[in-house]
């Protein structure tokens, strides 16, 4: 072996020995691909292009983001974005409307602002697609994913290692049953039969996506919509103080989704279920700011009225400068600071109470 082979062999030993002690994961990608099912709050550009008032493609949308505008609703990053960095994605997953050819084999983001589990949930906003038509858009992309690897067995193999995360249920809250002037579920159900609806219907779609060869789901909880800038403006007398109505029918859908989560882990054995507590992760963000580097909670970064939340931000308009400090982008959203901390405690839990059984982490390494 020659000097320079020596010299090679060195810088190769020491950048491996940096790599351990940096923690850095040196095979970085660690699932073959990630599918996301979602709302507004992890939407990077589904609804761009349909007839809807449910949209973010302008600025200062994406004020903070590298490619600006996306149809993102966030200054910058989306917690799915968050968790696709940190599972080694060397790019973020695509949306389903730009998805094409081989860029299919990482994952597709299939999520949809106003989309709701209920099929009319955000129908007053126009065009969105529903839970229903993103398992739909899925079954497609599994056929292309087939046509891609030759066969349904390499496809299912292949399918089976990747993470798949759904978090639907905002809206069916927001955009539907507090909304008795458009809808009239909270004439027809009571919190606890509402909840039982919604997870009964999601349920249905999860085992469709089992059957087309889902094997690792993370379920994301409903966060504290009774507390966003938005139902602050509306019902709380201080401005400060959250709407418990809201956030007490938003616990009974989350503890139904966690029940869920035991009961395909007991009917599934050849897959695996976890639930991403977003309410509690949001929960220490709003008693706790200070610890993670917010000064405001109750008010929007950007849009318009009383706590900056009776309108969501207007085009071109100006948001405020110091956006890391506020918990809330606009009237519904979190900015991304806020998406930061949920993405890494979904990823890798910081609390026992973070995730159940388990976090993102190990549920890619299964």
């Amino acid at each position: 072996m020659g000097a320079g082979e020596v010299k090679r062999w060195i810088v190769v030993y020491v950048v491996l020995l940096l790599g351990l002690n940096l923690g850095v994961n040196v095979n970085a990608q660690q699932v073959p691909c990630y599918f996301i099912f979602g709302d507004s709050l992890v939407d990077n550009g589904n609804n761009n292009n349909i007839q809807s008032l449910a949209r973010a493609n302008y600025l200062p949308y994406g004020i903070d983001y590298p490619d600006g505008p996306t149809g993102r609703f966030s200054n910058g990053k989306t917690t799915v974005d968050v968790i696709a960095e940190l599972l080694g994605f060397d790019d973020y997953i695509p949306p389903y409307a730009s998805a094409r050819g081989e860029d299919i084999l990482k994952g597709v983001n299939f999520a949809s602002a106003a989309a709701g589990i209920r099929e009319e949930t955000g129908q007053q906003l126009g065009a969105r697609i529903t839970f229903g038509g993103q398992v739909n858009n899925y079954r497609n992309t599994v056929q292309q994913v087939v046509q891609i690897l030759g066969d349904e067995n390499s496809a299912a193999n292949y399918l089976s290692k990747c993470i798949y995360s759904i978090g639907l249920g905002s809206n069916d809250y927001l955009n539907n049953y507090f909304m008795p002037q458009y809808y009239s579920t909270s004439r027809q159900f009571n919190p606890d039969q509402y909840a039982d609806v919604l997870i009964q219907q999601y349920s249905q779609q999860l085992k469709t996506l089992y059957d087309y060869g889902a094997r690792k789901f993370a379920l994301i909880g409903v966060g504290q919509i009774g507390c966003s800038p938005n139902a602050l403006a509306q019902n709380s007398p201080d401005g400060r103080t959250c709407a418990e109505n809201i956030n007490n029918a938003n616990k009974l859908f989350n503890n139904r989704l966690k029940g869920i989560v035991d009961e395909f882990n007991g009917n599934t054995p050849d897959a695996k279920f976890i639930y991403i507590n977003a309410y509690d992760i949001f929960q220490d963000l709003i008693d706790n700011p200070s610890a993670f580097g917010f000064r405001v909670t109750n008010a929007g970064c950007c849009g318009v009225g009383r706590n900056n939340g009776q309108i969501t931000c207007l085009p071109l308009q100006n948001p405020c400068q110091n956006r890391d400090e506020y918990v809330f982008w606009d009237a519904f959203h979190p900015g991304e600071a806020a998406n930061i901390v949920v993405g890494r405690r979904s990823y890798r839990a910081e609390r026992s109470s973070d995730a159940y059984p388990f976090d993102i982490q190990r549920l890619a390494q299964l």
